[in-house]
């Protein structure tokens, strides 16, 4: 397949793009992609008819090469002889009994614990729906005790998830859903605010249409389950339906809601499905019930269906990118025949990989579902001069979605003429009135019912996150916009050390390559934290009419984002009838997954990476013999009254004359209290010095609140140089503070806090502060004064109006 812009292929390879190429995807004697290509392209045609085996196989290498990709599982495994799974996801069900299977036919919980296991051993991650776990608190009759509910299973499915290495090695994803109405749900929504636990787990919330109009009528929400409840739940009003389920206890819609929304916006999770219109939308509707979706949301699925999976990347087919060389222009031909060898390919890895378990195999051999789906979006409509967050870059998008979703149901009309349409295929309900198949073009759907379809669903919009770094030059992931033009991503290597990368967006350095000023980007240059929530909503709704299954998007906002706005970006994502919505807001909870790199620091960047600083390199342990040392007297102030605490700091000399803090000790004794709080902080604290993230673990500590009210340490200076105390959330923050300043004092970075030494008058016991914290001094004494944020502390002034 020819194409034009040639300048594309010309671009250097960027560091990190090789060696994530190297690491999660090169096999032993393979040196480049061309070698891993001809690998996947000769095991896709193994399943072929032997006479035409060697052309398909040169057909399958020229659809690689132009920038049709499998997912990653694929690109991994795909002809290497390994017994992994070439498919990146599955969705397994969940019982509601200990072993064998419940009154239902599904795997009870440690049998499921046990599939999934497999599962993931094979390289494959999985969703599950929890909802048919009793609650805690049900009777179980058979041992004559009370249920401990689906939050402390999950927590069994998390552990086992920690422990089990996949093939490739790499830890399994998995997803856990619970229904909005299961009498657990509480508990489940809130259950990531402790910290540590379910990291292995992404969860969503499973919502109805009832329930959102239940949230709109502002009425009460029952919370339900088929299990009988205890007798103290019965004896605090527990009581059984008219539909013989039994009804657990009910809340105000509103409250179950704002629990939901306030973790989304603290803790980025839960995420939300909308299982309705799931279902409305099913081609399958009539024959399986959809209650969950793979890790990252992009495929609803059946108990013990899968992802197989792979994208087409959109910036490939540009031509005369950013207007170089003629009009910039999308080639939808050439897309289209790259779409439709695509369903053919992933066709046949339904027939090629290895499946762990015989239900998968079963399932997928009835439907043959698979997704064809693109990544690159964001950087195609630059490409294209178009903006993401533009009516006409929406409607490119929309245009580039129906062209895929019409060739690859084309193709597979065709597949189904020579190889038989999928067993489970009926014509009339698979274009029944509502399905996602009865919205094609009538010639199609015309075709469909005279030779059927190979395969049941066929569009899935995923993240790409690795196979867009090795494949793709960091193409935009998916269908989002670039996160950002340049950044750094750190990458923990085989010996314990740390490599950071500078890594640029592929249009951005595309367009320089070109010619183009990167200091002076056109308009139609738009990042994901540039651009309003409302557009990247916008681009799913234009976007999700054409794909049978889902999308996986984040949408970002920026951290001052208002609550109430970001609540009602889930209405609108109901209202637009989306199929869910994963959202993200850095906060001081969560930081920033990804560290933007300054504009300032970009041309350095891209000229070489810098060396490692010795002040942040990682030291393996403590080095042997004495260090240089300082002790230190804190003093500080409580409600209870002073303290005096004494800190020791080693300090390790460097090469260029510098020290570096590695070690931190406060001797015992000190304290009124416990001494492990003490003993553990400088453990760690030591730890994170010689880990090179000191800085990080001090402003961490900054952070920690305390029930005991606020903490005096040190001073603020304001501008005409009074001094005023400063206050700190707890006793934690206040030394974090105290060790900040004595390093700096030690390198002669910064001067020691003005006032430090308190005066008699500041020794006294602070009076109750009233009011919310300032943001100058820390005090929690800003009041309103005037229209205005007032500190009755430090006399900060903040906003007025």
């Amino acid at each position: 397949m020819k194409r034009d812009d040639a300048a594309a292929t010309a671009l250097p390879v960027q560091p990190i793009s090789q060696d994530v190429l190297r690491e999660k995807y090169l096999k032993p004697g393979e040196q480049e992609a061309e070698d891993l290509f001809a690998r996947v392209a000769q095991a896709l045609a193994s399943v072929e008819a032997e006479d035409v085996r060697a052309q398909w196989q040169a057909r399958f290498l020229d659809n690689l090469r132009a920038g049709a990709i499998g997912a990653g599982r694929i690109m991994s495994a795909a002809g290497t002889g390994l017994e992994a799974t070439l498919i990146n996801c599955f969705v397994q069900p969940v019982g509601d009994c200990i072993q064998g299977q419940d009154a239902a036919g599904h795997p009870g919980i440690y049998e499921a614990l046990r599939e999934a296991a497999e599962t993931m051993r094979r390289g494959g991650g999985v969703g599950y729906d929890f909802s048919r776990i009793r609650p805690r608190g049900a009777e179980v009759r058979a041992t004559a005790s009370l249920a401990s509910g689906p939050c402390s299973y999950i927590d069994v499915f998390d552990r086992s998830c920690a422990t089990v290495e996949s093939a490739g090695a790499r830890r399994g994803a998995q997803m856990g859903v619970l229904r909005i109405d299961h009498p657990d749900v509480l508990d489940f929504i809130t259950a990531k605010r402790t910290p540590g636990r379910w990291n292995n787990f992404n969860v969503s919330v499973a919502v109805s249409d009832r329930f959102m109009q239940a949230l709109a009528a502002d009425e009460d929400w029952a919370l339900v389950h088929a299990a009988r409840p205890g007798a103290a739940l019965i004896a605090q009003g527990a009581a059984q339906a008219d539909d013989g389920r039994w009804v657990y206890r009910r809340v105000p819609a509103r409250t179950l809601w704002d629990t939901v929304m306030r973790s989304a916006y603290d803790f980025a999770e839960p995420g939300i499905l909308f299982t309705d219109t799931i279902h409305a939308d099913n081609n399958l509707r009539d024959r399986e019930t959809i209650e969950a979706t793979n890790p990252c949301g992009e495929q609803p699925l059946p108990p013990y269906g899968c992802c197989d999976l792979g994208p087409v990347i959109l910036p490939r087919f540009v031509d005369h990118p950013f207007g170089f060389g003629g009009a910039a222009r999308f080639d939808f031909d050439r897309f289209e025949q790259a779409v439709a060898l695509q369903v053919r390919a992933l066709d046949n890895v339904l027939d090629l990989t290895h499946w762990p378990l015989p239900q998968q195999r079963a399932q997928a051999m009835a439907k043959r579902r698979i997704g064809v789906g693109f990544t690159g979006l964001g950087n195609a409509l630059a490409m294209l001069c178009l903006r993401y967050d533009r009516p006409e870059g929406r409607a490119m998008a929309a245009r580039i979605a129906r062209s895929l979703r019409d060739a690859a149901y084309a193709a597979s009309v065709a597949l189904a003429c020579e190889k038989g349409p999928f067993p489970e295929f009926d014509a009339p309900h698979y274009l029944a009135e509502g399905t996602f198949a009865s919205r094609l073009d009538p010639a199609l759907q015309e075709r469909i019912r005279t030779h059927g379809i190979r395969n049941s669903h066929l569009v899935s919009i995923a993240p790409t996150g690795t196979v867009s770094l090795a494949f793709a030059d960091n193409a935009s992931n998916g269908i989002e916009p670039p996160f950002s033009w340049t950044y750094r991503r750190r990458k923990r290597e085989a010996d314990g050390s740390t490599t950071e990368y500078q890594v640029e967006d592929h249009a951005w350095r595309l367009y320089r390559f070109l010619g183009g000023d990167t200091d002076a980007l056109p308009p139609y240059f738009v990042s994901a934290l540039s651009m309003p929530a409302a557009d990247h909503l916008a681009m799913m709704e234009a976007v999700q009419p054409f794909v049978d299954t889902a999308i996986s998007k984040t949408v970002n906002v920026p951290a001052e984002y208002p609550y109430e706005d970001f609540k009602d970006l889930y209405l609108q994502a109901w209202r637009a009838r989306l199929k869910g919505l994963a959202t993200y807001r850095p906060n001081a909870i969560l930081g920033a997954v990804l560290e933007a790199t300054p504009a300032a620091k970009e041309a350095e960047a891209a000229a070489g990476a810098a060396p490692a600083d010795p002040m942040r390199a990682m030291i393996e342990s403590r080095p042997t013999g004495a260090l240089s040392a300082l002790a230190e007297k804190i003093e500080y102030w409580t409600q209870q009254g002073r303290q005096t605490l004494y800190l020791v700091v080693s300090f390790l000399p460097l090469p260029d004359g510098r020290e570096r803090a590695v070690e931190f000790f406060m001797p015992v004794g000190q304290s009124g209290e416990s001494q492990q709080w003490i003993t553990a902080s400088m453990r760690l604290l030591s730890l994170a010095a010689r880990g090179g993230f000191l800085d990080r673990a001090l402003a961490d500590m900054r952070k920690v609140a305390w029930d005991r009210g606020p903490v005096r340490l040190g001073s603020h200076v304001k501008a005409d140089g009074t001094p005023v105390p400063m206050w700190h959330d707890s006793e934690v923050g206040a030394i974090a503070f105290a060790i900040q300043n004595l390093i700096a004092q030690r390198s002669g970075t910064a001067p020691p806090p003005a006032g430090a030494p308190a005066s008699t008058a500041a020794a006294a016991v602070p009076a109750p502060l009233m009011g919310a914290k300032c943001p100058e001094c820390g005090a929690h004494a800003m009041i309103r004064k005037d229209g205005c944020d007032y500190c009755t502390q430090c006399g900060h002034l903040g906003s007025c109006g």
